[in-house]
C-alpha cells in the first residue's frame, strides 16, 4: 500500500517534470540525428558460366526460424518456393532458446505448433527476478512460452517446410543478387559442391540471420554490439521455480538461468563488450568463477556444485556477440528482407523469435491476395506497408529489450543505479504495473502506448520515492537526474524505431496500401 501511495502522491509533480525532460531530450535526439546513409551498390548483373537451376515464385535466402517458417507458410498457400541455406546441419546456438507466449501464438497461427513437440521442450510461465536480496515475479497472463534447444527447433521447422512438394530446400551460399534495370531477378549461389548456380524468382526474401552478407543491398544497417552473451549448460540441478526464467540482477552483469530440456539448464551471462575475456585461454572460466559464481551462489546456493562443474567442463563455454540494429530498409523491387538480417534487438528478453514469427505471419497475409508477383515495382510499393504494420509488435519488444539491458548493466552512475532500483521496485508493485510489464515482455500486449504508459508510471514511482516524505532541493535534483537518465536511455531507441510509425501509424500513407491488380492465375 505504501508504494502505491508514493505513486499517487508524486504523480502530478513527476508528470510535469517528466514531460519537460522528455520533450527536451526528444528534441535533442532529433536535432543530433544522423542523415541517412547512401545506399551501397552490391548487386550484380547476370554473369556468364553460371548454371541455371530454374524459376520459382519465391526464393528464400536462409532457413533459420524466419526462413523456414516463411517457406512453409508460402508453400501451404501454393507458392513454389526455393530455400537456400548455407548450412543444413542443426545450429549450435546459445540464443534463440526461448519462445515467448506471443511468439508461440504466432507459431500456432502458422500451423507449426507441432515443431515444439518431441524436442523435450519445457513450458515456462514467467520471469523470476533477484536483486539485492529481494525477488520479484512476473507471471505471463494466460499463455505459457516454450524453452528448448534452438537446433532441435530449427531442424523441425526445416523438416516441416521440406515436407511440402512445392518447397525445395538445398544447401548453398548465396554470394550476390541478380539485378536487371533496378529490379532483383534472383540470386547467385554456390551449391554444396562449390559450383556457381543462378536461381530466378519474381520475389527474393532475404532472412540469412545476423551475419547476413546481403544486408547492405537492402537496408541501411547501423549495428551496435553493446554486450556479449556467454553461455554454458548445467546438468543435474534444479531451479527455484522450474517453470520460470531466473534473472539475477547486479554486479558485474545480469545472469539468466532457464531449463532447455528435462536434464539441462542454460546459464547466460551478459558481459559488456569492452570487458569480454577470452574463452580459449581460460580467462573466461576464471572470470566466471571469480566474478559471476559468487553472485549466483549467494542467491541460489543449491547451484554451487553444478555451476562450478559446468565451467570446468571442456568446450562447454561459448560466447556470442549480442547485436542491436534498428530496421532501416530501402525498398528494392523484387527483393525483401525479414528476420535478424533486417532488425535485431538485445536478446535479454528473448523476443527475437516472437518478432520474426510475427513478421512471417504479416508477410504471408500481405502476399496472399497477390496471385501474380511478376510486377516487381507494384509488389514493392504494396509491401511498403509491411514496415508500418509490423511496428506494434516489433517496436514494443525492441525498445523494451534494449532499455532493460541498458538499465540493468553495471554502472557507477548514482542516477543509473537509482533507475535500476526504480525498475526493480516497479516490478514488485503488482496489479496493473506487474501484469502490464509481463504482457509486453511476453509479446501478448505489443502496444507502444502501453510502453509509454508504463514508462511514465515508472518515472512517477521513481521520482516519488526520491521526493517523499517532502521535496527538498536535493531530492528535487535527484528526481530531475533520474528523469534525465531515463529519457537518455529510452528516447534514442524510440527515435530509431520511428516516432510516427511507432505511435501514429495511421498517419503513414503506406499503412493504407492495397494489393495491386492481379493479372496472373490464382495460386
Amino acid at each position: 500500500m505504501a508504494d502505491h501511495y508514493v505513486v499517487g502522491v508524486a504523480g502530478v509533480l513527476a508528470c510535469l517534470l517528466g514531460f519537460v525532460f522528455l520533450y527536451y531530450k526528444y528534441s535533442l535526439v532529433r536535432f543530433r540525428a544522423r542523415s541517412k546513409l547512401k545506399r551501397p551498390g552490391s548487386m550484380e548483373a547476370p554473369r556468364e558460366n553460371c548454371e541455371a537451376v530454374g524459376t520459382t515464385d519465391v526464393i528464400i535466402v536462409g532457413a533459420g526460424v524466419a526462413g523456414a517458417a516463411l517457406a512453409y507458410s508460402l508453400g501451404k498457400d501454393g507458392r513454389r518456393v526455393r530455400v537456400i541455406e548455407r548450412d543444413l546441419n542443426a545450429p549450435r546456438r546459445i540464443s534463440g532458446e526461448g519462445l515467448m507466449p506471443g511468439g508461440y501464438l504466432k507459431l500456432i497461427e502458422l500451423g507449426l505448433e507441432d515443431c515444439v513437440e518431441e524436442i523435450d521442450a519445457q513450458p515456462f510461465q514467467g520471469l523470476l527476478l533477484y536483486k539485492d536480496g529481494k525477488d520479484a515475479t512476473l507471471p505471463f497472463p494466460h499463455v505459457a512460452g516454450k524453452l528448448f534447444h534452438n537446433g532441435r527447433f530449427v531442424r523441425r521447422l526445416r523438416a516441416k517446410a521440406a515436407s511440402l512438394h512445392n518447397v525445395s530446400l538445398e544447401q548453398g551460399t548465396v554470394t550476390s543478387m541478380i539485378e536487371e534495370n533496378g529490379t532483383i531477378k534472383g540470386v547467385y549461389y554456390k551449391d554444396k559442391s562449390g559450383r556457381l548456380q543462378t536461381a530466378y524468382a519474381p520475389l527474393t526474401v532475404v532472412c540469412d540471420g545476423c551475419f547476413s552478407n546481403l544486408r547492405r543491398s537492402l537496408c541501411n544497417p547501423k549495428v551496435d554490439t553493446p554486450s556479449h552473451f556467454v553461455g554454458f549448460v548445467l546438468t543435474n540441478c534444479k531451479l527455484p521455480n522450474e517453470n520460470y526464467v531466473t534473472f539475477i540482477l547486479g554486479e558485474p552483469s545480469p545472469v539468466l538461468l532457464y531449463r532447455i530440456s528435462s536434464t539441462e539448464v542454460r546459464c547466460l551471462v551478459d558481459v559488456p563488450s569492452e570487458h569480454v575475456p577470452s574463452v580459449s585461454d581460460g580467462e573466461m572460466a576464471h572470470y566466471l568463477k571469480t566474478q559471476v559464481a559468487p553472485k549466483v551462489c549467494v542467491v541460489l546456493p543449491e547451484l554451487h556444485t553444478s555451476f562450478l562443474s559446468a565451467i570446468d567442463k571442456k568446450d562447454n563455454i561459448r560466447a556470442m556477440p549480442v547485436r542491436i540494429m534498428a530496421a532501416a530498409p530501402h525498398p528494392n523491387p523484387g527483393a525483401f528482407m525479414i528476420g535478424d538480417a533486417f532488425n535485431m534487438r538485445h536478446a535479454i528478453t528473448g523476443g527475437g523469435m516472437t518478432v520474426a514469427l510475427s513478421d512471417v505471419v504479416l508477410l504471408r497475409d500481405l502476399l496472399r491476395p497477390l496471385h501474380d508477383l511478376s510486377d516487381a515495382s507494384a509488389v514493392c510499393e504494396y509491401l511498403d506497408s509491411f514496415y508500418t504494420l509490423r511496428k506494434p509488435m516489433s517496436s514494443t519488444i525492441n525498445t523494451l529489450a534494449n532499455v532493460l539491458q541498458k538499465v540493468f548493466s553495471a554502472s557507477s552512475d548514482p542516477a543509473m543505479q537509482a533507475m535500476q532500483q526504480t525498475c526493480f521496485g516497479y516490478t514488485r508493485l503488482g496489479g496493473v504495473f506487474t501484469n502490464g510489464l509481463s504482457a509486453m515482455i511476453s509479446g501478448l500486449c505489443p502496444r507502444p502506448f502501453s510502453l509509454a504508459f508504463h514508462f511514465l508510471a515508472m518515472a512517477m514511482y521513481g521520482v516519488g520515492r526520491l521526493l517523499l516524505p517532502f521535496p527538498s532541493p536535493k531530492r528535487l535534483r535527484s528526481g530531475a537526474e533520474l528523469l534525465w537518465v531515463a529519457s537518455s536511455v529510452l528516447l534514442p531507441f524510440i527515435w530509431s524505431e520511428g516516432v510516427r510509425q511507432m505511435f501514429f501509424p495511421l498517419t503513414v500513407p503506406a499503412y493504407y496500401r492495397t494489393p495491386p491488380r492481379n493479372k496472373g492465375r490464382n495460386v
